[in-house]
C-alpha cells in the first residue's frame, strides 16, 4: 500500500513557506511509512515461503522416519528367515556334492551310461541351484546386517577410479567407453568426502555394475559410462550416468525398494544396499532419466564438519532411507 501527498499552495492562515514545510514533513513521514509497509510485505512473503519450505521438509523427515521403521521390521524379518534357510540349505548343498562325487566314482556300466549321465547332470543342477540360493541368502544378510562405517578423508577421484578398475573386465567385455572427471591437481584435495573406503567402494561398484548391465541389455549406441563429481558449498555431488534404456516410469519411485527388480535374475537388493550405505554416511541418492539412467549422490564434504547419521556407530537395515516414500513402504528406484 502506498500513500501519495499533494503539496498545497496555501494551508489555512499559514504562510505559503510554512505550509510547504509542513507538507514536505508529512510527505517524508508518509514516504517512510510506505517504505516500511513495503519491507513488511516482503518480509511476510519471505516468511510465508520459509514456513512452507519447513513444512515440506518436516513432512519429508516424517516420511523418512516412518519408512525407516518399516524397513527395520523388514530387515529383522529378512535376517531371521535367511538364518533359518541357511542351515537346511547348507545340508542340501553338502548332500548334493556328495551325490555328485558318488556318481562320478561309481563303476561305469555300458548298459546304463545314459542313466548315469542323467543322474550326474541332475545332481550337478541341484548343487548349482543351492549355490544360487546361497548367494540370495548372502544378499539378504548383507542388507540386514548392522553397518558400522569407519570414515576417513576419501578423495572422490580415488573412489571413482577404484570402482571402475574393480569392474574393468566386465566393462571391457561389454565394449563400453568410460569417462572419468578430468580435474586440476588442486581439485583432488577439495573434492573429497568423509567416508568408509570399503562401504563406499561397495556402493560405487554396485552402481557401476548396474550401469554396465543396463547398457548390455540395450541396443542403443554408443555405450558410455560417465562418472563425474563436483563440489557445491559443503556438499559433494557424484553422478553415475549410462546410455542404456533408462528407468521405466512406473519403476522410478520403487527402484530403491528392497527386493524390487526389473530383471529376471537377482534379488533386487543391490540398490537398496547402496541407499543404506549413503544414508549411513549422511548422504542421499536419487535417480532420473536423461538419455539413460542418471544416479546422483549427495554427500558431506570431508572438512564440512557435517556429522554423518547416528548410524556411524551402528546402522541397521531399517535406517535405509529412500526418496519419495509411499504409503506402502516404497522409496525411489532399484536393481
Amino acid at each position: 500500500m502506498s500513500v501519495t501527498v499533494v503539496v498545497p499552495q496555501h494551508v489555512g492562515g499559514e504562510a505559503p513557506q510554512e505550509a510547504q514545510a509542513r507538507a514536505r514533513e508529512l510527505a517524508q513521514v508518509l514516504e517512510a511509512y510506505n517504505e516500511a509497509t513495503e519491507r513488511l510485505q516482503k518480509s511476510h512473503q519471505h516468511l510465508t515461503t520459509e514456513v512452507e519450505r519447513l513444512r515440506e521438509q518436516l513432512a519429508s523427515k516424517d516420511a523418512q522416519l516412518q519408512r525407516s521403521r518399516r524397513l527395520a521390521a523388514l530387515g529383522e524379518m529378512a535376517a531371521g528367515i535367511a538364518h533359518e534357510i541357511r542351515n537346511p540349505l547348507g545340508a542340501i548343498g553338502l548332500y548334493a556334492g556328495m551325490l555328485v562325487e558318488d556318481i562320478e566314482a561309481s563303476p561305469q556300466d555300458p548298459g546304463h551310461a545314459g542313466r548315469r549321465e542323467g543322474m550326474l547332470r541332475s545332481a550337478r543342477r541341484i548343487a548349482e541351484a543351492v549355490r544360487g540360493l546361497d548367494g540370495i541368502v548372502n544378499d539378504v544378510l548383507s542388507f540386514a546386517r548392522e553397518l558400522q562405517p569407519r570414515p576417513r578423508v576419501l578423495p572422490v577421484t580415488e573412489l571413482l577410479s577404484r570402482s571402475v578398475e574393480a569392474y574393468r573386465p566386465a566393462i571391457e567385455a561389454a565394449g563400453l567407453e568410460v569417462h572419468l572427471p578430468q580435474w586440476e591437481p588442486q581439485d583432488h584435495s577439495t573434492v573429497a568426502i568423509m567416508g568408509d573406503p570399503e562401504l563406499m567402494h561397495q556402493a560405487m561398484v554396485n552402481l557401476v555394475r548396474n550401469a554396465v548391465d543396463a547398457m548390455e541389455q540395450s541396443r542403443r549406441l554408443p555405450r558410455v559410462l560417465t562418472l563425474d563429481a563436483c563440489r557445491n558449498g559443503d556438499r559433494i555431488h557424484i553422478t553415475v550416468r549410462d546410455t542404456g534404456e533408462g528407468i521405466a516410469p512406473d519403476a522410478v519411485d520403487r527402484i530403491f525398494n528392497p527386493f524390487f527388480t526389473t530383471r529376471s535374475t537377482g534379488t533386487g537388493l543391490g540398490l537398496a544396499i547402496v541407499h543404506r550405505i549413503l544414508d549411513a554416511h549422511g548422504g542421499t541418492i536419487t535417480v532420473r532419466n536423461d538419455d539413460g539412467a542418471v544416479f546422483e549422490l549427495n554427500l558431506p564434504a570431508a572438512e564440512s564438519g557435517v556429522k554423518t547419521s547416528a548410524a556411524m556407530g551402528g546402522h541397521r537395515a531399517g535406517h535405509a532411507a529412500g526418496a519419495n516414500a509411499s504409503a506402502d513402504g516404497g522409496y525411489g528406484v532399484a536393481a
